[in-house]
């Protein structure tokens, strides 16, 4: 007998050794491409993106969603678009209402579209991963890539809902739940060079409720405590998601209306003067509460300040000539 025919064993253990190690390194060098892009993201929406971009090579898929219901929290990322993507979305929320919170992780279809779910509870996280995949399921290697993905997100994942929720006390203002002056400051500067850039028309509101100091003398604190909030509820129902309405003192509001020229403000303003005037709040005495509104729209030569400081003369013009009205800005001359 050869002394070669001796060794084939060997070698065929050496070569199933060596093809291990390979795919291995592979595996470890696709979940380090995880990490690079998690290092990038800082909230939970940019990591959900992240995680999506990195595993569309290996695993194509229509839309990946994240809920956490105690948390309220909700993140969707679709790469279909129009009614394709309305369709995906609603298929999405309608498996999020199936799904029990405890319950293992699962795999089931609905129409073309097969919907995969992991719970990160096993991963020591909280909250749900759902991918919906078109055509057909996720084979044995690509959902052990998946759940090696999460095991290295979902911890991420976790630290980003614990970061919204202090970011989310430090940006409202407590008592309304409207953004604070902070949040304000931020997205004025954002939305002016968009303007700058697209050439699109924006108006600036400020807002100051009548008579609210005679609410809280007659009826004390508490009580214009929830006058406040019936109003912030008022106006908040009446503005657009892309709208940013702050309140930034006491009774004082501030309002960004992107993509709005003055006359759409003028007709918004005229309808929360009529909406907080049919409000059944407390009497200040003879007098009755309403809200006065000074606009301006955005010229390209206006500062951040200059701008803020035209909507204040305008609301202080607008008290003057009678209060609970709107007074739009007018360059003199």
């Amino acid at each position: 007998m050869c002394s070669s025919d001796l060794d084939i064993p060997n070698i065929n253990s050496l070569v199933v050794e060596l093809e291990h190690y390979r795919r291995q390194s592979e595996l470890l060098a696709t979940l380090n491409g995880l990490h690079a892009r998690l290092a990038g993201a800082v909230d939970l929406p940019a990591m959900l993106e992240a995680f999506s971009v990195w595993l569309t090579p290996f695993i194509g898929h229509e839309l990946m969603a994240y809920q956490n219901p105690e948390r309220e929290r909700t993140h969707m990322i679709c790469s279909s678009h129009g009614p394709e993507r309305r369709r995906v979305i609603e298929i999405a929320k309608d498996a999020f209402g199936q799904l029990d919170v405890c319950a293992d992780s699962c795999c089931w279809s609905k129409d073309e579209f097969y919907i995969h779910n992991w719970h990160l509870a096993n991963f020591q996280g909280s909250g749900i991963i759902l991918v919906l995949k078109k055509g057909k399921a996720i084979s044995k290697y690509q959902e052990q890539l998946l759940t090696k993905g999460l095991e290295i997100i979902a911890e991420p994942l976790q630290r980003a809902q614990e970061y919204e929720d202090l970011y989310q006390q430090a940006s409202c203002d407590a008592l309304t739940g409207l953004a604070n002056r902070r949040v304000f400051d931020e997205h004025i500067t954002t939305i002016m060079a968009q303007a700058k850039r697209h050439g699109n028309p924006v108006s600036l509101a400020c807002l100051d409720l009548d008579k609210f100091k005679q609410i809280n003398d007659t009826h004390g604190h508490a009580v214009g405590d929830m006058v406040l909030q019936k109003i912030a509820d008022v106006m908040k129902s009446m503005i657009r998601d892309c709208d940013v309405l702050a309140r930034t003192g006491g009774d004082e509001f501030v309002l960004i209306l992107p993509d709005t020229g003055i006359k759409d403000a003028t007709i918004l303003a005229g309808r929360l003067c009529q909406a907080v005037d049919q409000l059944d709040l407390p009497a200040a005495g003879s007098s009755k509460l309403g809200i006065s509104i000074g606009l301006v729209e955005w010229q390209r030569e206006f500062t951040k300040e200059q701008w803020t400081q035209y909507a204040d003369a305008a609301l202080y013009q607008a008290k003057a000539e009678g209060r609970s009205r709107v007074h739009c800005w007018q360059a003199k001359g």
